[in-house]
């Protein structure tokens, strides 16, 4: 499936209470062009949701005022329930548990942190379909390369 969506027509949501750990997700994701969105707890993650239903949601599993277990829940009804969650966690956890976390309706990947962009980036792009700044700049350089070349 082509990836045709432009990143700034998508929200991504990122959900930690490590105020390092959101700003470097939040550079990351901003970086591919996608809007950003930051909650430091769970209520606030739910409260964001409602407020302004992000197109991904980035989990961190322990938070504080609603888990990350809690928040997956609340998220598993109505129109919160299509929204792709991706599981991001700093605790150990047993191959049992993440196999409970990736069967959730709505989690679409699990991982353990540290995060490598490198994974990160393209999995963004391919869940919502958007085609990654790297390749746009392919398109323009060869854009630019075929009008120089047919002005010679």
């Amino acid at each position: 499936m082509p990836f045709s969506a432009d990143p700034k027509e998508k929200k991504i949501l990122i959900v930690d209470d490590d105020e390092s750990v959101l700003e470097l997700l939040g550079f990351i994701v901003g970086k591919e062009g996608f809007q950003v969105a930051t909650a430091l707890d769970g209520v606030k993650a739910l409260e964001a949701v409602e407020a302004s239903p992000p197109d991904l949601i980035l989990l961190d599993l322990m938070l504080p005022r609603y888990g990350g277990f809690e928040v997956l829940r609340r998220l598993q009804s109505g129109e919160s329930s299509r929204i792709p969650i991706v599981v991001i966690t700093g605790k150990y956890t047993d191959r049992s548990t993440v196999d409970l976390i990736r069967q959730e309706s709505n989690v679409v990947e699990f991982f353990e942190k540290p995060l490598k962009p490198q994974v990160l980036t393209p999995l963004l792009h391919r869940i919502l379909q958007t085609r990654p700044r790297d390749l746009d700049r392919v398109e323009e350089k060869k854009k630019e390369l075929g009008t120089q070349g047919a002005e010679s």
